[in-house]
């Protein structure tokens, strides 16, 4: 019996993705310092990675991008790191084809937007409605005029598509609207800058000022240890801060994709936390 419970040589006991994380960097001959100088990852979110304690970071996909990230820089399978994340976070399999594992914080772009989806269901909507309309005297002999009425039926049910599709085009794009920040405290310090370090505004705001990233801003960043001070509307909806505690953040993407995308996954996190309940 004994022989039966003994572990191999060499063999490792099973190991978290940061345990992994941890071991490949010391193994490389890198200092957390310099895994977080050339990721960019805040040094505090590395060790909380390592640490396993992946409930610490905002949500649950900076757990998986951060990762991800932190692999590919100690040389470690960026997919297969992913997946144990997810599986230790509990992300469901069913989430994965939306939520891909190839999204990375501040990649806005690859996540599908709700009106897209909203566009197709009523499309598939009138399109059933026509279908009803041209063939309805088929399946109801008595319910209306003969053959010739039915032209008729398909050409408004047709103008009735046309303006289905042209309603949606006549809303604003809330991801072309003004990203704005208003100040909720005094003496509130922030840096704003684009993805090439230059300096877009840098000052203490007072409570109720307010600043409006630049349209043409490339890639527009946010370096500030008052997050939770700052209120933000992109195109005049509200979205979540940046974070709710004292914490430094730098290098956030605000742009209002970017912003868009992040409140997009946390309320489905807020959605997948109501179903686990």
């Amino acid at each position: 019996m004994s022989d039966e419970t003994h572990e191999s040589p060499g063999e490792l006991p099973l190991e978290g993705a940061g345990q992994r994380l941890r071991r490949a960097r010391e193994e490389a001959g890198l200092t957390v310092e310099q895994v977080a100088a050339e990721t960019r990852i805040p040094l505090r979110h590395l060790e909380v990675i390592e640490a396993g304690d992946f409930e610490a970071l905002p949500a649950r996909t900076y757990a998986i991008g951060f990762s991800r990230t932190y692999a590919k820089a100690v040389g470690l399978d960026p997919s297969d790191i992913a997946r144990q994340v997810r599986e230790e976070t509990g992300a469901a399999r069913v989430h994965e084809p939306v939520r891909s594992s190839s999204f990375e914080p501040g990649d806005p772009a690859r996540v599908p937007t709700r009106g897209l989806a909203w566009l197709s269901a009523l499309a598939a909507l009138l399109l059933i409605a026509g279908g009803f309309a041209y063939f309805r005297d088929y399946f109801f002999p008595g319910a209306g005029p003969g053959p010739i009425a039915v032209p008729q039926e398909a050409d408004r049910a047709s103008q009735q598509a046309d303006a289905g599709r042209e309603a949606p085009a006549r809303q604003p794009d809330a991801a072309a609207g003004p990203v704005v920040f208003t100040a909720l405290e005094d003496e509130t310090w922030v840096k704003f800058y684009d993805a090439n370090g230059d300096q877009l505004m840098q000052k203490r705001m007072a409570e109720g000022e307010t600043y409006t990233v630049p349209a043409d801003a490339e890639g527009p960043l946010i370096w500030t240890g008052r997050p939770y001070a700052l209120a933000i509307t992109v195109g005049g909806r509200s979205v979540p801060k940046l974070s709710e505690v004292d914490e430094i953040v730098r290098d956030v993407p605000v742009s209002a994709e970017a912003l868009l995308a992040r409140a997009e996954a946390a309320e489905a996190d807020d959605e997948d936390a109501g179903e686990g309940a």
